[in-house]
């Protein structure tokens, strides 16, 4: 995941650099850390848990855990993650639930298996006074 975050960070850095007309550096690789880590980390976990995509730096045992966990429920656990891409928070999922009439016991226990503070702790984002070892590996 590291990898792919120095990719991501360095496109973000390249791209800023173009239109400023000159190379950002570091400023820049902190202002893709600081815009977009919450969101990278938390798309890397989602396709980890749903099967999509295996993370080393992820537990073995997630991987796929959600179909495993809750294989009859398919399609609510890509409308929740798909939300939860889209930066969408547990009470905002609640409430959408609670809205739309999808069964919200389900949609809680999908998003207690998913445990986005876990997952913010687990991964938080690198110190702004030392990003590079993102970007460096």
């Amino acid at each position: 995941m590291n990898d792919d975050a120095r990719e991501e960070a360095e496109r973000f850095r390249w791209i800023e650099s173009e239109k400023a007309g000159y190379d950002l550096g570091e400023a820049a690789i902190q202002q893709w850390v600081a815009r977009h880590w919450t969101a990278f980390v938390r798309g890397r976990a989602l396709a980890h848990l749903t099967g999509r995509r295996f993370w080393l730096s992820m537990p073995r045992e997630d991987f796929g855990a959600l179909s495993r966990q809750f294989p009859h429920d398919r399609e609510l656990i890509d409308e929740v993650t798909a939300r939860l891409v889209d930066g969408a928070d547990n009470l905002t999922l609640i409430q959408w639930a609670a809205d739309t009439s999808r069964p919200l016991d389900r949609v809680c226990d999908i998003l207690q298996r998913i445990d986005l503070n876990a997952l913010r702790q687990r991964f938080p984002p690198p110190d702004d006074a030392d990003p590079p070892h993102i970007v460096q590996g």
